[in-house]
């Protein structure tokens, strides 16, 4: 024999749905702001200020950046677009993460080897974002963001 749903059954049953899904999204919130800093620019009214020269410098570098990873090397190549020969880089940083989460970021450290920067490090398969930073022999900051792509 069944017993009867009350108005107390479907107040606890309801309660509980509404329970879960306030539980699941604060988790989801949590796991998102947790994982990501969310931070392009500190001063983003700063930044904005000096954008247009410094992406004119940048663009009269004529600088072209290629990137190729195989056997745990990271190869950047970067050309001048007019001659064609390796671009005069006096610093280079490379931040490499994932899009989503910071725990994975890695600072390889570049030899120069021909007219490319190699730099050994360990990537697991999947999308990676390189976030370039040099500097021309003439002081010009050169920077870029690119895609990695690492197959499994």
């Amino acid at each position: 024999m069944a017993r009867e749903i009350t108005g107390r059954h479907v107040l606890i049953g309801t309660v509980s749905a509404f329970g879960v899904i306030i539980a699941v999204n604060l988790f989801m919130a949590w796991s998102a702001i947790s994982t990501f800093p969310g931070v392009e620019a500190k001063n983003t009214y700063y930044a904005s200020q000096n954008f247009n020269a410094a992406m004119k410098a940048q663009e009269a570098l004529g600088w072209q950046v290629a990137q190729d990873y195989a056997g745990g090397q990271l190869v950047l190549r970067i050309t001048e677009t007019a001659t064609g020969q390796p671009g005069q880089v006096a610093d280079l940083q490379v931040l490499i993460g994932r899009a989503t989460e910071a725990k994975d970021d890695k600072l390889p450290v570049f030899a120069r080897e021909g007219g490319a920067y190699v730099a050994p490090v360990d990537l697991a398969p999947g999308k990676w974002i390189l976030r370039i930073q040099a500097v021309a022999a003439d002081g010009t900051q050169f920077r870029q963001q690119r895609q990695l792509f690492v197959k499994g």
